[in-house]
């Protein structure tokens, strides 16, 4: 079963703003007048630099911490990040106002959050998109830090069937913010699809910006929605690229502007949530979004730890437990083939079952 509505049920964990409440750079943030409530469980976020508004994983993330902490009837506190400079200091100034619980939305806060985690053994962290294990063995670095990632490759691969199934250029094209694991897991699931679709239909759809190789794939340098992402996306659409796939938060931003500018009939891939909901602006171009289920898992892990039941034991978002999928087609649907979404349906089976192999870093 797919993932569709902005319906997106994770298992047990955790997390990526909408409303604001925040304290930017590296100055301490206030809280939030739940100083009572706070008493006995604060739970507290910081983002990375997309910031809480990105609509993507940091929304997400905020907005499942905020739903759980109403549940539980605590007020947290959140802080946002301009920069990476901004990730240290940003965690301890939650320290320093007695948090519970700290989640940091992203894999770029990873190093800042297991410094923090080793000082503050007494101090629940969870990690948004980062296996919190730096010394490679296989399991979280310590007790007292839970990671929350994603296998979106297998999300990716049924989007990248659908991106080569519609193509009509016989281009497609995807890039990252930034070399990370956890972007570029998307890419690679991405071009898997693509793959597994000329191998089925008999044709050669390219897939530009990833090589099969991170190192000599195309990064814009960051998550920011700039004119170095923008001129990636041009780059792309004037090699005839017909559908995008930018990983790495508001650089999609950038590629709504170059699909304006270009006067072309170009569709656009979301990652993380489903830009349809979150971006207006994207309704007349989003063809369909990969999916994680960070809010829930946000929601979840939080809760989970208000009452208690905190463990180190990793949340991987899978197919079979529906922590990942894509989006509906949306505006889209009359304008893929009609059999898309069986063959699509019939693929996500064999992905749980094990007859189509997906692979990504996790496997590792």
């Amino acid at each position: 079963m797919r993932i569709t509505r902005g319906r997106v049920i994770s298992g047990i964990a955790l997390v990526g703003t909408s409303a604001l409440v925040l304290a930017g750079c590296a100055a301490a943030p206030e809280e939030d007048g739940g100083t009572d409530a706070a008493v006995d469980f604060l739970p507290c976020m910081v983002s990375d630099a997309g910031g809480f508004d990105d609509k993507s994983f940091n929304q997400l993330g905020y907005e499942g911490l905020v739903e759980a902490a109403a549940e539980v009837g605590v007020e947290p506190i959140t802080v946002e990040s301009a920069s990476e400079t901004d990730y240290g200091p940003n965690i301890e100034s939650l320290l320093g106002q007695g948090c519970d619980l700290i989640v940091t939305v992203g894999f770029a806060l990873s190093a800042a959050t297991l410094e923090a985690a080793e000082a503050n053994p007494d101090v629940e962290f969870a990690l948004i998109d980062d296996a919190a294990d730096a010394d490679f063995d296989g399991t979280p670095d310590f007790d007292n830090t839970k990671p929350i990632i994603f296998n979106t490759a297998q999300a990716a691969f049924l989007v990248g069937y659908a991106a080569a199934s519609y193509s009509k250029t016989g281009t497609v094209a995807t890039w990252g913010g930034m070399n990370f694991p956890t972007v570029t897991i998307f890419m690679d699931g991405f071009a898997q699809g693509v793959d597994y679709y000329n191998e089925q239909k008999g044709t050669s759809v390219q897939v530009l910006g990833w090589t099969g190789d991170a190192e000599t794939s195309t990064f814009t340098g960051g998550f920011e929605a700039n004119d170095v992402a923008k001129t990636t996306a041009q780059n792309f659409i004037d090699q005839g690229a017909d559908i995008l796939l930018p990983v790495g938060g508001p650089i999609y931003q950038s590629a709504v502007a170059a699909i304006a500018d270009s006067g072309k009939e170009i569709a656009l891939l979301g990652v993380d949530a489903d830009l349809y909901e979150t971006d207006p602006a994207t309704q007349d171009i989003i063809l369909t979004s990969i999916l994680k289920g960070i809010k829930n898992a946000t929601h979840d892990v939080v809760a989970a730890a208000a009452g208690g039941e905190f463990s180190n034991e990793a949340y991987i978002g899978t197919l079979e437990n529906e922590g990942v999928g894509y989006a509906p087609f949306h505006n889209f649907e009359s304008l893929v083939s009609p059999d898309l979404v069986d063959e699509l349906d019939a693929i996500q089976g064999q992905i749980i079952d094990g007859t189509i192999p997906v692979t990504s870093y996790l496997d590792s």
